[in-house]
């Protein structure tokens, strides 16, 4: 079983009249267990791939599956509780409630499953 399956995503951004491509009918399997890494240079599209796994960007077309759950059409309430439950991230800049400690930060996640 796949735990993450992607299908032609597509992603172009807009800026005025230029357009960027992002993402160009990528199609990914990521099977249930298995370590995968992404990798290219900047500008590649790697976290706009990321982002549209975990729910946090919409492809412009295709289609993205995470634990049998297509996300298209989920609400975003839906979508953070798959990001509670079932997507991590670890992001560069970190993103931790300053105020707390490196485990108080942890917890706070925990709490929030319920754990």
């Amino acid at each position: 079983m796949n735990i993450v399956e992607c299908t032609n995503i597509s992603k172009i951004y807009k800026q005025g009249r230029v357009e960027v491509t992002a993402l160009a009918e990528v199609s990914l399997s990521i099977e249930k267990g298995s370590f995968a890494a992404l990798a290219g240079p900047s500008g590649s599209g790697k976290t706009t791939l990321l982002n549209i796994i975990g729910g946090l960007d919409v492809p412009d077309s295709g289609d993205v599956v995470v634990d049998g759950e297509a996300l298209g059409g989920m609400n975003q309430a839906r979508l953070a509780e798959l990001r509670l439950h079932k997507v991590g991230f670890v992001f560069q800049a970190y993103n931790l409630i300053p105020v707390l400690s490196a485990v108080e930060n942890v917890e706070f996640v925990m709490l929030l499953q319920g754990v």
